[in-house]
């Protein structure tokens, strides 16, 4: 699996073990920055993040900035992205098997390493469940979407 990496500055170092991590488990990492601890803007990461999913680059993205919260809702505004920020294990599974959840959002300042790795590991080896209720919420998703696109109801 392709995997887009993405992090603003405060989610930088852990960042570069999470990249490690994804490597150790046989995966392909593209990692779009940041590339130091320098600041930057999380936007911009979670831009290029959803971008490499919805081009096909990558199958599926993990983002990371301090608290995990401004990634999520930044990604959340590309249609067809569906960005959780979990810190559990359960969210992470249930997020894909019930919401097609594609990037998973951590917060570097909030997460250690052990755990990111067990979130990370249950996220990657999810899968959307396609029973007709998890499908029948995913349309309704997208009409959301859609209806944001147009500027209405």
């Amino acid at each position: 699996m392709t995997v887009a990496l993405g992090a603003d500055h405060a989610g930088y170092e852990l960042k570069q073990r999470v990249a490690v991590y994804l490597r150790s488990l046989g995966h392909q990492v593209l990692d779009l920055g940041a590339n130091s601890t320098e600041p930057s803007d999380y936007p911009d990461f979670a831009e290029a993040v959803a971008r490499a999913i919805l081009e096909g680059r990558a199958d599926r993205g993990v983002l990371l900035c301090g608290s995990g919260v401004g990634a999520t809702v930044a990604a959340n505004k590309v249609p067809g992205i569906r960005a959780g920020l979990c810190h559990d294990t359960y969210s992470a599974r249930q997020g894909v098997e019930h919401d097609d959840m594609n990037v998973l959002v951590l917060g570097a300042r909030v997460i250690g390493p052990a755990l990111m790795e067990e979130v990370v590991r249950t996220f990657l080896t999810a899968q959307f469940s396609g029973e007709e209720r998890h499908r029948r919420r995913l349309d309704k998703v997208r009409a959301l979407e859609e209806r944001g696109r147009r500027g209405g109801p």
